[in-house]
């Protein structure tokens, strides 16, 4: 087991509701992950229409917006995810 020492990567989308950005970035985060960690991640979306608490406590400003929590260093991406390229490299997790 070569990856046993490297964690998933941890991903928390927060959308707010049904719209159609919200949805776009939930499939584009799931057509990323399936196509370059395939394997290697958990992803979490949190409804900030159902937790709005959670923007002021996670520190979200705008949505939808990616957070990578691990590995460290935590990283963000804001927007529907629709380039790929940007979104590996924001989050360091080229496949």
């Amino acid at each position: 087991m070569a990856e046993v020492n490297k964690e998933p990567v941890k991903l928390v989308l927060y959308v707010a509701g049904e719209t159609p950005k919200s949805l776009a970035a939930i499939r584009n985060l799931e057509k990323i992950c399936s196509e370059h960690l395939a394997g290697k991640y958990k992803v979490e979306v949190v409804d900030l229409k159902k937790q709005p608490q959670l923007a002021r406590e996670h520190g979200i400003v705008a949505i939808p917006t990616l957070v990578k929590e691990l590995p460290v260093p935590i990283r963000k991406i804001i927007g529907d995810l629709s380039d790929t390229q940007k979104v590996l490299v924001h989050l360091s997790v080229e496949g």
